[in-house]
């Protein structure tokens, strides 16, 4: 038996409203002459679009009655910092819900110089009072599972006291072990288990007030630490010994190790500038970065190493890239006044301020972010915009926009003035540069002046 199979015609199957069509496009440039045109009106927008979205205040944490000089953030939690201020007063923050943890309102009898959490929920502080304590910041329950602060039902005494000889300046805890260094007139090794120091840090032949003092992030062995006499200074805790020292032209008021290169360190300094140097060559710094108009007081990395922030004598804060000495984002408030303490949070997401005010700040890390919940259209869109603001950022019209930065008028004013007298600087040198003759020691490069001598 022979079965014959008759094949019906192929019937057309209709497109279901799913399915991919293919998509052809002609590379050609010649037959797309204005895309390049489209494309550059995009990233003109993209710009624009930026700094109107730019709006970086948050809110504050209020509570402090005189001026925030210094800040610290826990470690394990991306919510809790503590600030104290010059009346003595200590406060822990919870940033989510903008309340207080735990308040110490007479935890030294005069200013609080310095801050820094210990494991176990404990936290150290130190004062021009010479002495150094140690607080337990846990709270309790009220029933209705909120905290509930202690201090509001009674005072609560340090775990610890710690006295000193000369006020201190600053502290900063060991990452590992139960030790932190305090800054006076020298440098103090401390045990949290015993009341006098185990150690001693000093440079010979030297007479300096300590103001700053950190361990690296890394090599938590090593120590560094600034001083008045324009010193930055390098310490062994393992040999009990200073191990360099550089002199530099001006005053550093703060320091910062970088969380992801060891060997970088960031220096605010007096001149207006901040620094980062190399610890393997200590010779020139590694880059100057340069907006301020007024001293700067202090400087915080962000945990991912790219960026870091700065705080000054000028009222504003401002926003670095790491290797770009110029431009960077400025944040300011009308009512804030001297900016003394700046930080990142754990998440690299906010940064906190702490200025003579009295007021905690928050800030966006990146102004025109969008705070909350993002979709996939929207995040491929911000990405698009970035990609095409970073291409074209050299266009005359794109990079005004990208440049703009708006300032109050006295700080305007100011860099105006500090732009004007570095001109004529500039000329005066290429001028000695140009006529310098034979056996005449010509101007040096500017890097090459940030440092005097080095000392080993």
């Amino acid at each position: 038996k022979i079965s014959v199979l008759h094949h019906a015609p192929s019937a057309h199957i209709p497109a279901r409203s799913g399915d991919p069509n293919p998509v052809s496009r002609n590379l050609d440039p010649l037959m797309h002459p204005f895309a390049r045109a489209r494309e550059r009106t995009r990233a003109l927008n993209a710009a624009k679009i930026e700094r109107m979205f730019a709006k970086p205040f948050i809110g504050s944490l209020e509570g402090h009655i005189d001026g925030v000089y210094t800040m610290a953030r826990k470690r394990d939690e991306l919510g809790t910092i503590a600030s104290g201020s010059g009346d003595g007063e200590i406060i822990v923050h919870d940033i989510s819900n903008r309340k207080h943890k735990v308040r110490f309102p007479s935890a030294h009898k005069q200013t609080v110089s310095g801050l820094a959490f210990s494991e176990n929920d404990r936290l150290l502080s130190c004062g021009v009072d010479k002495t150094v304590k140690l607080w337990d910041t846990r709270t309790t329950s009220d029933g209705n599972g909120d905290l509930e602060d202690m201090d509001a039902r009674t005072e609560r005494t340090p775990l610890s006291v710690y006295a000193g000889k000369m006020a201190f300046n600053s502290i900063d805890r060991h990452r590992t072990d139960p030790l932190f260094a305090t800054a006076s007139n020298i440098v103090h090794i401390w045990d949290e288990t015993k009341s006098t120091p185990i150690s001693n840090l000093t440079f010979p032949t030297s007479n300096e007030t300590i103001t700053c003092v950190r361990f690296n992030l890394s090599e938590s062995s090593i120590l560094a630490s600034a001083g008045t006499d324009r010193t930055l200074t390098l310490y062994d805790i393992r040999t009990g010994k200073a191990e360099r020292r550089v002199v530099l032209q001006m005053r550093a008021n703060h320091l910062s190790w970088c969380p992801t290169l060891p060997t970088s360190i960031l220096l605010a300094s007096e001149d207006h500038n901040l620094y980062t140097f190399d610890i393997r060559s200590f010779s020139i710094p590694t880059q100057i970065y340069k907006d301020h108009v007024a001293a700067v007081m202090s400087c915080d990395w962000s945990p991912t190493g790219t960026e870091f922030v700065s705080g000054g004598w000028d009222r504003t804060v401002r926003i670095w890239k790491e290797g770009v000495g110029r431009g960077p984002a400025v944040y300011h408030a009308k009512r804030m006044q001297r900016v003394f303490s700046t930080m990142y949070t754990g998440d690299a997401a906010f940064i906190l301020s702490g200025s003579d005010d009295g007021n905690v700040r928050i800030w966006k890390a990146r102004a025109s972010e969008k705070l909350g919940v993002v979709d996939g259209r929207e995040k491929a869109s911000k990405q698009y915009r970035d990609k095409l603001r970073e291409r074209w950022k050299f266009d005359p019209e794109v990079g005004k926009v990208e440049r703009h930065r708006h300032l109050p008028k006295a700080v305007h004013k100011a860099a105006e003035l500090k732009r004007t007298m570095l001109d004529a600087r500039q000329v005066k040198e290429d001028r000695r540069r140009k006529h310098t003759r034979a056996g005449e020691s010509k101007p040096k490069a500017e890097r090459k002046k940030a440092v005097i001598v080095e000392q080993t």
